[in-house]
């Protein structure tokens, strides 16, 4: 053997080593699911393409050509033949915390049968800012989905200022600030608030913006509850272009929680509300919104129809002034307009209380038995306890014109008595892809998928891409769909029929497989 042959030899040797001795066969990949035969979008809005995904433990190990699947030696083959194979879902407005600590349904199996692999709590401004201390509490127990967190306004105002009704002081913002801070350097993908709610509502817009400007510092988000979806307060209208100027001061990118025009007042002012936000977009201003897709909002009978002032300091406070007979005529007054915003008793009904006999009924209902005025009896049913109400107050024409827009992805919003919580994502998919046409099916899973990924700043979600997240789903578009209505609210949706969580199997044939399979997601900075 020549000198220049044995140096050959000693290189080769050492690339073998090197490379984990695997010089036979170097061109194969070794994976522990190759998902094939599949309708496979990859969530980027670029249509079906024909590859299979393989996934080797946590990650997307590759996409490749149907007709290159002998390249992977998989340990478990799927066959989706017939099924669509997509990014996990990602809802961007959720109220699961207190399910994700439960030792019952920490699963969030609700959310797993829509196809939802990644929630986000903290929206409406309720979001803690403790926030390493709930994502270690989350991992500890158990979570069945990834959760992304927001820092609410509403906790950081109460925080220091209590429920009192005015503007802070600059020593206070600061304070709050300093809340803010904290929560962003633990991981918050941003800043939420819910100026509609108590006591969001009695901040000033400056307020707001010094807060936003901290979240921005760490390449967050400002996710807002509009002070006003309808003409409770200062209209839907200036409401938004609360907003706007908001996102304008702090050069922030400004997220739409559950776009809306909110009763009979506002129904129609979509139309104007687009052209506002594309004028601004034209402008500079980076703006995004999210949408269920029910004509029914749901909230607590305190927040849908109680003034906000009587509200202030203290639920002791709150129903002395329910029960001041000084007071009466003006709540009277107010709550009979409030209940006319949002279309009437009859559009007001009851989904969820501790007291089972008054759940399905209506404030029409309730009242007459009560032998009284709507708005003495909502008065009244108020201080028996957080009563929970769907409110019918949406017309098709808003929800279908907001849904159109690319900027508009899916959430839920979901809470105990909606539907929502159960089926928001087939819903959707079910009514405004196959029923009506309203979207594609491509663009349902663009604005369920990546386009929400890339709006919260989760770096490694939303799409099949090697080196991703292996949060994948295999459903059945024939049989995707809604089981939850106004009737039976918690129902879960049928379609669905494999999904992954960071790789791990935890519905497979629609079965449920008893893995906790979550993580808290961080917001890089």
């Amino acid at each position: 053997m020549t000198k220049l042959c044995k140096v050959l030899t000693s290189a080769i040797l050492v690339l073998i080593v090197l490379t984990g001795c695997q010089s036979v066969d170097t061109e194969i990949l070794k994976a522990d699911y190759l998902i094939q035969n599949g309708k496979v979008f990859l969530g980027d809005g670029s249509g079906l393409q024909s590859v299979d995904v393989a996934i080797c433990d946590t990650k997307i190990c590759a996409i490749l050509p149907s007709d290159e699947s002998d390249k992977v030696k998989a340990a478990n083959i799927i066959d989706a033949s017939g099924k669509i194979v997509s990014p996990g879902f990602i809802d961007p407005h959720t109220h699961t915390i207190q399910e994700l600590l439960s030792k019952d349904k920490n699963s969030n199996v609700n959310y797993l049968t829509q196809g939802v692999t990644t929630v986000v709590n903290g929206n409406d401004g309720g979001g803690v800012y403790k926030i390493s201390e709930m994502a270690a509490k989350l991992e500890q127990n158990g979570i069945g989905t990834n959760v992304a967190m927001f820092v609410g306004h509403n906790a950081v105002r109460q925080a220091v200022l209590g429920k009192e009704n005015r503007h802070a002081t600059a020593a206070e913002i600061q304070k709050m600030q300093s809340l803010v801070q904290r929560a962003m350097e633990e991981g918050a993908i941003g800043l939420s608030s819910g100026l509609y709610y108590v006591p969001g509502s009695y901040a000033a817009t400056q307020e707001v913006v010094e807060l936003a400007k901290v979240a921005k510092q760490y390449g967050g988000i400002y996710d807002t509850h509009l002070r006003d979806e309808s003409t409770f307060d200062i209209g839907f209208i200036a409401a938004l272009q609360e907003a706007i100027d908001i996102t304008n001061k702090a050069d922030i990118h400004l997220h739409l929680a559950h776009i809306k025009a909110l009763g009979v007042d506002a129904w129609g002012l979509s139309e104007q509300a687009i052209d506002i936000i594309e004028q601004a977009q034209k402008k500079g201003a980076s703006i995004s919104a999210d949408q269920y897709p029910w004509l029914a909002s749901g909230t607590k009978l305190h927040n849908a129809i109680m003034p906000k002032w009587v509200m202030a300091d203290s639920q002791q406070a709150f129903y002395q002034r329910l029960n001041d007979p000084k007071l009466e005529a003006q709540l009277i007054s107010e709550i009979t307009e409030n209940i006319r915003r949002r279309g009437g008793p009859d559009a007001l009904l009851v989904t969820a209380f501790k007291e089972k006999e008054i759940v399905g009924k209506t404030l029409e209902q309730l009242a007459l038995e009560l032998q009284m005025s709507p708005a003495k009896a909502a008065m009244q049913l108020v201080q028996r306890g957080a009563i929970r109400v769907a409110s019918f107050n949406m017309s098709e024409q808003d929800l279908t014109r907001f849904m159109t827009k690319p900027w508009v992805v899916t959430s839920s919003d979901g809470t105990n008595g909606h539907p929502r919580k159960y089926a928001s994502f087939p819903k959707k998919f079910e009514t405004y892809v196959m029923a009506n046409g309203v979207l594609s099916v491509e663009q349902f899973i663009l604005g369920s998928s990546s386009r929400t990924a890339e709006i919260l700043g989760l770096k490694d979600r939303g799409l099949l891409k090697q080196n991703y997240a292996a949060d994948i789903i295999i459903w059945d578009p024939k049989t995707y769909g809604a089981n939850a209505d106004f009737s039976v609210w918690n129902q879960l949706s049928s379609g669905i029929e494999t999904v992954w969580v960071n790789g791990s199997m935890v519905i497979k044939n629609g079965k449920y497989q008893d893995k906790l399979a979550g993580k808290f997601l961080s917001k890089p900075h």
